[in-house]
């Protein structure tokens, strides 16, 4: 039965090179560096004091340990990481010595290192949206949200081709093959697509931003906000606006902040569909629940300015990680304990990361601009071995 399985498996290798494969949700900045073919071997662990790590003497440690603390229920019961997590909520709430003192005596910092032997990398922002909208379709709002569509197929292959770990396949049935999913453009031409409608908003390019950071909220000015989290993808590989309007010469480099490209569509109306039609990738949404955040890949709720996205193969999920780096647009330090609780389409390599910067406007501003060089620290449970793939 094995070699039947794995016979399909590799069947479908044209299919995975059509309709993409990445299992998360696309990159949560619009004109991204392409994601990097870094494996997992390739993360490298360097033993770091913590007198070495610039900035950590005087990082307030208590608001990355209660993010930290919020994840334990999410991470694997009886290991390391969940001992120390667990011990955690035992502390002061507010007792910033006892904070230090318990993190530095139960874990050891581990400096990130890529595979060339570099120490630092990009770190980006993405936020949670806050988007006007309705339940229902009106002349203002015309674009639909859509939940996840039933003949949307997603396929796990790591149990029969193990090089393709963490893959996922997605499609749809066509006479009986698997075939790829609609592309944006096919979803959005098409005024029968089959999918539930969650809301109706009024902005095509709030809902393309909406798409790239995965999660949001709809304001339907009566009642509470409606809350979307990550249902689902469409497969196809994400494509970003920025490269592409710098390539068709419409942007320089320097101006594809999503400021920069928002105020490009509404100055080009006419352009636009075909411009967010480059990216054929597609995110499909479910309600959430309303709480202190959106929910990250660990499935635990983001905090804002202490929650980071990172590559999983390096850097495990609910694992603490010390981050230094520098404010959006600015050389003013970046310095603080965060929790690695997410995951992102473009977050690719050891030294890597996306700060979730919270919800609305203001935070959708510093998270537009952050597109810093940055450093790393794992922090791990001491006399424990390392992570590793």
């Amino acid at each position: 039965m094995t070699h039947i399985v794995r016979a399909f498996a590799v069947g479908l290798t044209a299919i995975l090179v059509l309709a993409g494969c990445g299992s998360l949700p696309p990159p949560a900045c619009p004109a991204c560096p392409a994601p990097a073919p870094a494996r997992a071997l390739d993360a490298k662990y360097q033993h770091t004091p913590y007198a070495a790590i610039p900035g950590w003497a005087d990082a307030p440690l208590v608001p990355g340990l209660r993010a930290f603390a919020s994840g334990c229920g999410r991470i694997t019961g009886g290991s390391a990481l969940r001992r120390a997590c667990d011990a955690a909520h035992a502390l002061s709430a507010a007792d910033e010595t006892a904070a230090r003192a318990f993190v530095e005596a139960s874990f050891e910092a581990w400096a990130l290192t890529n595979a060339d032997g570099s120490s630092e990398g990009m770190v980006t922002g993405y936020y949670e949206p806050v988007l006007a909208g309705s339940r229902t379709r009106s002349e203002r709002f015309r674009y639909p949200v859509y939940g996840v569509p039933a003949d949307l197929v997603a396929v796990d292959l790591e149990g029969v081709v193990p090089e393709v770990k963490g893959l996922r396949l997605r499609g749809r049935l066509e006479s009986a093959r698997l075939v790829p999913y609609w592309t944006r453009g096919e979803i959005d031409a098409t005024g029968q697509f089959n999918a539930p409608v969650l809301a109706w908003v009024e902005d095509p390019v709030e809902l393309f931003f909406l798409h790239i950071q995965g999660s949001g909220q709809i304001e339907l000015g009566t009642g509470p906000r409606l809350r979307l989290g990550y249902g689902e993808h469409n497969g196809h590989p994400y494509v970003s606006l920025g490269r592409h309007l710098v390539q068709r010469g419409e942007l320089a480099l320097e101006q594809t902040s999503m400021h920069g490209i928002k105020a490009w569509a509404a100055a080009n109306p006419g352009k636009l569909r075909a411009a967010l039609d480059a990216n054929p990738s597609y995110v499909f949404f479910r309600a959430a629940a309303q709480g202190n955040g959106p929910f990250g890949t660990l499935g635990a709720p983001l905090t804002a300015g202490y929650s980071l996205a990172v590559d999983a193969r390096a850097v495990p999920l609910g694992a603490p990680v010390f981050l230094a780096t520098t404010m959006p647009l600015s050389t003013q330090p970046l310095r603080r304990l965060m929790a690695a609780q997410d995951t992102g389409g473009a977050i690719r390599g050891a030294v890597r990361a996306d700060f979730y910067w919270g919800t609305g406007a203001e935070a959708g501003a510093l998270a537009g601009r952050m597109r810093q060089q940055g450093r790393m620290w794992i922090l791990w449970p001491r006399g424990e071995p390392l992570p590793r793939p």
